[in-house]
């Protein structure tokens, strides 16, 4: 294990990339456009080779996204990288009946950063967050961590919903906060958030950039249950076609377009995934002409299809899609991969 701490925030020695690779695919079968599965531990480790080489910095996983920190921890470690870059991993949310004894509750995230810190095979993690912002309350638990060197920097992982961000920007007493946001999903970016974040200097990760695969499926794929999206997909497609580039980049550079934003969570299942994400990045933000002809067709959409923690279990909503059309679910889609919390207030 390695013990060498790692900035966090998007200035000094080593800086945080504009993409931050999600990981959660590299332990678990992962997100609604998810037809790949996981790769195997040799294409993990050549997808972190080929990040690396692609100026990929930072890697974000969980505890509670099955198998992924062991594999990711092994792959860096072949890789002799695990002192190069910055992982940011979090705490599963708390139980609720461990939840309300305090003593219980410290020793379990002390528990579960330790464990983390042995399957990532990093002593001092780079960033540790809360997973659900729930548990905010045993925010100090990760702090006397930090102070203890277990941990490089603490943060939240927060809801759609802008209360828990907003108080953390003002208490300042974290390095990062992750949040949800894309074209369609505006309410950090309408509230203020991100501003502000930027304002305190906070690293802010974004996720969900693609509504977990949503905003680019085929429209015969669409669960019948998130058909509310059809449309909205329409105008960012015309859009898209209107500005010469794919609707996956509008979805990227619209996020990369936002005040604030340090860099982007997005997995990815396969190499082309990668590449293709890189290069998007690369050509940066979108023009101010391209931003309000998106923002000027989007609709506001029920939260039941913002809101992915809220749609109904993976399986179900595949079965959906399939039961109205058979041929649907056996085309591989090979862009937007999940980059979504799965874990993320499930207790709320």
């Amino acid at each position: 294990m390695t013990s060498e701490p790692h900035p966090i925030q998007s200035t000094g020695s080593l800086g945080i990339s504009r993409l931050t690779l999600g990981t959660a695919q590299f332990g678990m079968p992962y997100g609604v456009a998810n037809r790949v599965g996981q790769p195997s531990p040799g294409e993990v480790v050549q997808l972190i080779r080929a990040a690396l080489d692609g100026g990929i910095n930072c890697f974000d996983t969980a505890a509670a996204y099955g198998t992924s920190e062991q594999v990711l921890g092994d792959a860096l470690r072949e890789l002799r990288m695990s002192d190069q870059v910055s992982v940011v991993t979090k705490v599963p949310p708390l139980p609720g009946d461990i939840r309300s004894d305090p003593g219980q509750a410290e020793q379990w995230i002390e528990n579960s950063v330790d464990s983390s810190r042995q399957r990532l095979r990093i002593d001092c993690l780079p960033a540790v967050l809360l997973h659900s912002e729930v548990d905010i309350d045993y925010l100090n638990c990760l702090l006397k961590l930090r102070d203890k060197g277990r941990i490089c920097h603490v943060g939240v992982s927060c809801s759609h919903s802008s209360g828990v961000a907003d108080r953390l920007i003002s208490e300042g007493t974290v390095a990062a906060i992750q949040i949800p946001a894309n074209v369609v999903d505006r309410r950090h970016e309408q509230s203020g958030i991100l501003e502000r974040a930027g304002h305190r200097q906070l690293a802010v990760f974004v996720r969900s950039v693609y509504l977990q695969g949503l905003l680019l499926m085929p429209e015969q794929e669409i669960p019948v249950s998130l058909g509310e999206i059809i449309p909205v997909r329409r105008h960012l497609q015309s859009v898209a076609t209107e500005a010469g580039i794919s609707c996956a980049e509008l979805c990227v550079r619209y996020v990369l377009s936002l005040p604030g934003v340090t860099s982007l969570v997005v997995g990815v299942e396969a190499l082309p995934q990668l590449q293709q994400n890189l290069l998007m990045v690369a050509r940066g933000p979108l023009n101010a002409e391209i931003m309000d002809a998106i923002r000027s067709g989007i609709p506001h959409l029920p939260e039941s299809v913002m809101t992915p923690f809220q749609w109904l279990p993976r399986h179900e909503l595949i079965g959906s899609r399939s039961a109205d059309n058979p041929e649907s679910g056996r085309t591989k889609t090979t862009t937007g991969a999940a980059e979504d919390n799965p874990t993320e207030n499930r207790s709320a």
